[in-house]
């Protein structure tokens, strides 16, 4: 197994701060947006992402964590069953633009079970995407990121891993990872 460093913790921090520039740059107040993690890897870059946005604009975005487990095209495939995280949104969607966050976009298909899940929470006026990590060449679906912390050409046999330091890591780092 051979690993390589995409985003040390200072790229990290600095590739943060410039989606959360964009992010300011075309949702101005912020005063009808929602930020929604995807749960389990989207949730630690959304609470990131939520806090440098406070601390940029003073604003208290509302922030939400989205489970999309019994949405998966997957579900029922799996030899062993899936546990699922907790959902947390205290707010409505309806009408409202969702930015929704995750750590690393692969094939798409967890983006597509976000949307299935979001629907339960009424119909958003836009959803736009915020990743991390675009894995290109990889797509399952015609599913693209709004706003992109890197781009990585990737082939199926690697991974991605995303380390945060609330999680148990020395520091915040994202790795590539060759089987």
């Amino acid at each position: 197994m051979q690993k390589r460093i995409l985003l040390n913790h200072d790229l990290l921090e600095i590739t943060i701060l410039r989606l959360c520039q964009q992010l300011i740059e075309n949702h101005g107040d912020f005063n009808n947006s929602v930020i929604l993690g995807l749960q389990p890897r989207g949730s630690h870059l959304a609470l990131q992402v939520h806090a440098q946005l406070k601390q940029l604009t003073g604003i208290d975005i509302p922030l939400g964590f989205l489970d999309t487990t019994f949405h998966r095209d997957d579900f029922r495939r799996r030899d062993t069953p899936i546990s699922a995280n907790q959902t947390d949104i205290p707010f409505l969607l309806e009408d409202r633009n969702v930015i929704l966050i995750d750590d690393v976009l692969f094939t798409g298909r967890s983006v597509r079970a976000a949307m299935d899940a979001m629907i339960a929470f009424g119909r958003p006026l836009t959803v736009e995407l915020l990743v991390l990590v675009n894995r290109k060449y990889s797509r399952d679906l015609p599913i693209e990121p709004n706003y992109t912390g890197r781009n990585v050409n990737t082939i199926k046999s690697q991974k991605v891993l995303v380390e945060w330091k609330d999680q148990g890591a020395s520091e915040n780092n994202v790795w590539l990872i060759d089987n």
